[in-house]
């Protein structure tokens, strides 16, 4: 009885790790895929794509096609100008990172002026938010950093 319970123990482990090794074995290397946006509620690092962007701003401030079009141009822009930024290697980090937010910010009036009257205070409370996460980040132990709001 007591073999009979190993040999079952022992086979039914065999089976789970066939099965983790052969799910592994279908889904190629995470350097094959791309990342989700959001993934257990967890933001991915790193820039988001212009239209993916847009995408989100579409729905959340309801954009019209004429709209859609500029913004994506201004997020377009404003990633092509981050890239040389940052690969800007005469730059100390405090001026790549000054010249990163003048960038921000100038998009970010861009887009605020393609904008309603009704768009431009749901942009507006957007942007406080964002802000206030960011004051919220720079300001709680590394450790302890969160999400920022949906918005």
């Amino acid at each position: 009885m007591m073999k009979q319970c190993v040999l079952a123990l022992v086979a039914a482990g065999l089976i789970s790790v066939g099965a983790s090794f052969a799910a592994a074995q279908d889904n190629p290397p995470n350097s094959q895929q791309s990342p989700p946006a959001q993934e257990n509620g967890m933001r991915r690092h790193g820039p988001q794509d212009p239209a993916e962007r847009t995408a989100e701003l579409t729905k959340k401030l309801k954009l019209t096609s004429d709209q859609q079009s500029k913004v994506q141009d201004a997020f377009q822009s404003e990633r092509s100008q981050m890239e040389s930024v940052h690969q800007d290697s005469s730059l100390s980090q405090q001026d790549r990172h000054a010249k990163m937010m003048d960038i921000r910010k100038a998009t970010d009036a861009q887009i605020r002026g393609l904008l309603d009257a009704n768009q431009q205070k749901k942009w507006d409370d957007m942007q406080a938010r964002r802000e206030q996460w960011m004051q919220n980040r720079h300001q709680s132990p590394p450790d302890a950093g969160s999400a920022p709001p949906q918005q």
